[in-house]
C-alpha cells in the first residue's frame, strides 16, 4: 500500500498476512495485491458516511493547468484520463 500526500510525501509499505495498516486522515492511498493469493482488504472508516474518490476522478476534477503544472503531465494525457471510476471486480 502507497500513502500519498501532498509536497511529493509517499510512503510505500508491503503487508502480509494479518498485518494492519493506517491511512491519516484525507490522505490519498493506492493499494496493490504484489502477492499470487486472493487479497482480501478490509477498510474502516471513523465517518457516518463512505465517500470515496478514484485518482481518476480526482485528476480529471481538478483546474487541468494545476495538475499540468505539478506533476508535469502533457495535456494529451491529461485529455485520455477518465471522469469516472472503473470498480475493479474479482472474477471469482
Amino acid at each position: 500500500m502507497t500513502v500519498f500526500g501532498a509536497e511529493q510525501k509517499a510512503r510505500t509499505f508491503d503487508f502480509r498476512s494479518g498485518d494492519v495498516g493506517y491511512v491519516p486522515f484525507a490522505m490519498a492511498h493506492y493499494v496493490e495485491n504484489t502477492g499470487s493469493s486472493r487479497l482480501r482488504f478490509f477498510e474502516i472508516f471513523k465517518s457516518d458516511h463512505y465517500a470515496d474518490v478514484s485518482l481518476n476522478q480526482w485528476l480529471a476534477s481538478t483546474p487541468r493547468t494545476l495538475v499540468e503544472a505539478h506533476l508535469n503531465l502533457d495535456a494529451n494525457v491529461l485529455s485520455e484520463i477518465p471522469a469516472e471510476k472503473t470498480p475493479i471486480r474479482s472474477k471469482r
